[in-house]
């Protein structure tokens, strides 16, 4: 029998859009990974596309102390995105020794990277894939639902890409050598060696800026899309409902399962 918005029956997943409420981690916590948000990002959805704007916010207000071994110069490290990647590879009561280089074409691609790479491939396929089958099905409630979420993933998109521009990072000092060594909670200890105007790269200055008005407005204008989205899935074929529903799970626990 051909697939049609009516091929479930008995059950009701009216509630279904409530998922893209869920205040999961996920989309933040990949945005301070990578240092910023790309274009295409908007084409892969997930529960929390709301709180991209917190990616500022991982590193849960921690500023650790920072200490330059080559020159006695304490600071403490205000990159939220740095100090949540430090966080990461930290143990309580362990030394954690880490070369900062800039990332060249002909260095190797780790495996865990490979994954990624696929899985966020494989999302924004699905999303597409998705938005073609809800057509053919002609639940068009459906496929207004998951372009209010694109919408509101642009937004975001849009909105972080402007604030995550590169701003100042101290004095030039080419070819000098830096070792830097980072105090963080739990008693975690890092140390961070490489060329000095690599660490600061890294360490020093602001990683994102505050919202301006006209940002705070569209993240708002997204948060209500949100919400709306969710409102209107009641809407949409039980089909439909179960395919938006059950691939953003997907996407979203795959994902957390290869960035922790």
């Amino acid at each position: 029998m051909p697939l049609t918005k009516n091929s479930i029956t008995g059950i009701s997943l009216d509630s279904a859009g409530l998922i893209a409420l869920a205040d999961l981690s996920t989309i933040s916590e990949r945005t301070a990974l990578i240092g910023t948000s790309w274009y295409i990002d908007m084409l892969f959805l997930a529960p929390g596309i709301h709180t991209q704007q917190k990616a500022s916010e991982v590193n849960k207000g921690e500023l650790p102390a920072a200490a330059a071994m080559h020159s006695g110069y304490v600071f403490r490290i205000e990159n939220q995105a740095m100090v949540f990647y430090l966080q990461r590879i930290g143990e309580p009561g362990h030394l954690a020794d880490v070369r900062v280089k800039p990332v060249r074409p002909s260095d190797r691609i780790p495996p865990r990277h490979w994954v990624a790479l696929l899985l966020y491939t494989t999302g924004v396929a699905m999303t597409i894939t998705c938005f073609v089958v809800l057509g053919w099905m002609e639940d068009y409630w459906a496929v207004g639902v998951l372009g209010m979420l694109v919408l509101a993933r642009a937004l975001n998109v849009v909105v972080f890409r402007r604030r995550a521009v590169p701003g100042w990072k101290g004095q030039k000092e080419p070819g000098v050598q830096g070792d830097l060594l980072v105090l963080l909670s739990q008693d975690r200890w890092v140390r961070l060696r490489g060329t000095v105007d690599d660490i600061k790269l890294v360490t020093s200055g602001q990683w994102v800026r505050e919202l301006d008005p006209m940002e705070s407005v569209a993240t708002g204008v997204a948060t209500l899309l949100v919400y709306c989205a969710a409102a209107l899935a009641a809407n949409t074929a039980t089909v439909g409902a179960l395919f938006i529903a059950s691939y953003s799970c997907c996407l979203s626990l795959y994902w957390r399962s290869v960035t922790r």
